[in-house]
């Protein structure tokens, strides 16, 4: 009788949610991608029974998805004011955490970026300019910003072409259906773009400041992964990382 009474304890056990969660979704800026790949690969060394699944893409679409409750249980925005909002409507299990502020950049793979400026967008040699979509994209806000800023959105606006995020935005330069683009540092930095051509540091007085954000989301409020994630996502190791990608840490701006 023990030991049927201990078979049954162990299939309920195994059909019932344990008390640490072992899987999280997450979901994560485009500019993200290599750094954000980079960290959960390390967390996994030392976590190697956990799930960590991490979907990138547009922050402003993402925003969207949490409203109508996808099932996203960490959310990190290029654009604070996204994980601000949801805050305060009732959709974060956590406080707003600034985790970085972006850099843009003009890149190119075919000519030396390092060698312009944004002026040189209105010449006749580009004919097709990358950005990130300004309606959902915080760094395609951003690339509108200083191109207004510079005095030349006019000029460059029937040239631009729109990725849906700055990742695709990259594809996009990198594949030649661009000639050059505006990017993240972030991304300019990988060494696959890095061994294809400088970059520009766009001057961040033309545009307003990316700062950046993160949230636990609220179906993630007994998700113990989730928060053990981002206090690992707090350490040395990782905000060295961080600048490394190009990120300025909040204690450093």
């Amino acid at each position: 009788m023990k030991a049927f009474n201990l078979l049954l304890l162990l299939a309920f056990l195994l059909n019932t949610p344990t008390a640490f969660a072992d899987k999280i979704l997450i979901a994560a800026a485009s500019d993200l991608k290599f750094a954000l790949d980079e960290i959960a690969s390390e967390f996994k060394k030392t976590n190697s029974g956990d799930t960590i699944e991490i979907v990138y893409g547009s922050s402003g679409k993402f925003f969207t998805q949490i409203q109508q409750n996808a099932p996203y249980d960490l959310y990190f925005s290029a654009d604070i004011a996204f994980p601000e909002k949801l805050a305060k409507d009732g959709f974060a299990a956590s406080d707003v955490i600034t985790y970085g502020v972006g850099r843009i950049v003009l890149w190119s793979a075919s000519v030396d970026a390092s060698k312009l400026t944004l002026q040189n967008l209105t010449g006749s040699s580009f004919s097709r300019i990358a950005i990130a979509n300004p309606k959902h994209a915080p760094y395609g806000k951003r690339a509108e910003e200083a191109l207004r800023s510079a005095g030349i959105w006019h000029l460059v606006e029937p040239k631009l072409v729109y990725g849906e995020n700055i990742a695709h935005t990259a594809q996009f330069v990198q594949t030649g259906n661009a000639q050059i683009g505006i990017i993240a540092l972030s991304l300019a930095l990988t060494p696959e773009l890095a061994q294809q051509g400088g970059y520009y540091l766009i001057p961040d007085s033309l545009h307003e400041p990316l700062k950046q954000g993160y949230i636990i989301t609220k179906r993630a409020t007994d998700n113990l992964l989730a928060k053990r994630f981002v206090s690992y996502f707090e350490t040395a190791p990782v905000r060295a990382l961080m600048i490394r990608y190009g990120f300025t840490l909040p204690l450093e701006k």
